[in-house]
C-alpha cells in the first residue's frame, strides 16, 4: 500500500470492532475504534478518515442517524455500513441515505478489503461550487450515484476553506457567485493547487462571457450554460478522470 489509509470503524460490539481493527491493522491500514454514534461523530470533528466502516444496529444513536450527522461534518466522507440484521424498513432507510455500500455480517475480510480498495480506486474529489441549492443537490446526487466523492460550497470563500482542508481534483463553478464571482473563486482554487480540473457554469451567458473567456484563458477545462443534462456532468468526469491517468 503506497500510502496510509486511516479507517474509523464503529461497531458497539468491542470483540468484533477490535478482531476487524487487528486484521486491518496487519493489511497495513491505520484504524481507529469506536464503539458508539456519538464518539463517531467526535472522532469525524477531530479528524479526516479515509473510510467508515459503521455497525447500523448501535445504541442511542444508530449507524444511520450517526452517517446522517456524518455527512453534514463531512460530505466527501466514504461510509460503509455493516449489518447483521435484515429488516427491511432499516436496509431501505440506510441505503436511501446513499452510503458507499452497506456488507452484511459475518464479514467475509477479503471483501471488505476489496471494497475498500475498490473506493480509494474511484480517486477524483470533486467540489460543487453554487449558491443554488437545487442545482448542487442535483448534481450531487447523480455524481454519488456513480461513487463519486463530492462536497458542496455556496460561496467562493466556503470553496476556499475546502480546498485549504483537502485538495479537490475536479471543481464546478458557478460564474454568478456572491462576493467572490465563478473567476476569482477559481484563481483562488488555482492558486492553493495548481492541479485542480474547473468547470465553470452559468445560465447567463452574454453576461459572464468574458469572465467566461478569462477563465478558459486560465486553462479551466469548459463550460456548461445552465440549463443543461446532469448526466454531462458525470460525462466530464469520467474524460477527466481518463486523461489524469494517461497523464
Amino acid at each position: 500500500m503506497s500510502e496510509k489509509v486511516n479507517v474509523l470503524i464503529a461497531d458497539d460490539e468491542q470483540g468484533f470492532a477490535e478482531s476487524l481493527s487487528d486484521i486491518l491493522s496487519e493489511k497495513g491500514y491505520f484504524t481507529t475504534v469506536v464503539h458508539s454514534g456519538e464518539e463517531a461523530l467526535n472522532k469525524i470533528k477531530e479528524q479526516s478518515f479515509d473510510i467508515v466502516l459503521m455497525d447500523i444496529k448501535m445504541p442511542v444513536m444508530n449507524g444511520v442517524e450517526t452517517f446522517k450527522k456524518i455527512k453534514e461534518i463531512r460530505p466527501d466522507s466514504v461510509v460503509i455500513l455493516m449489518t447483521a440484521y435484515s429488516e427491511d424498513e432499516v436496509i431501505r432507510e440506510a441505503l436511501h441515505e446513499k452510503p458507499y455500500c452497506l456488507i452484511n455480517k459475518p464479514l467475509d475480510v477479503d471483501k471488505v478489503i476489496q471494497t475498500i480498495e475498490a473506493s480509494r480506486r474511484q480517486g477524483v474529489l470533486i467540489m460543487i461550487v453554487d449558491d443554488d441549492p437545487n442545482m448542487s443537490e442535483s448534481l450531487k446526487d447523480i455524481l454519488e450515484d456513480n461513487r463519486y466523492k463530492v462536497a458542496l460550497a455556496k460561496t467562493g470563500e466556503e470553496a476556499i476553506a475546502v480546498v485549504l482542508e483537502k485538495s479537490m481534483d475536479v471543481v464546478f463553478v458557478d460564474m454568478k457567485l456572491p462576493v467572490l464571482n465563478g473567476l476569482e473563486t477559481y484563481l483562488a482554487l488555482k492558486k492553493i493547487n495548481p492541479k485542480i480540473t474547473a468547470i465553470m457554469m452559468t445560465a447567463y451567458r452574454q453576461e459572464m462571457k468574458d469572465l467566461i473567456s478569462q477563465a478558459l484563458h486560465k486553462s479551466a477545462y469548459t463550460c456548461l450554460y445552465k440549463p443543461f443534462n446532469p448526466e454531462k456532468v458525470v460525462e466530464l468526469v469520467k474524460e477527466i478522470e481518463a486523461k489524469r491517468k494517461n497523464s
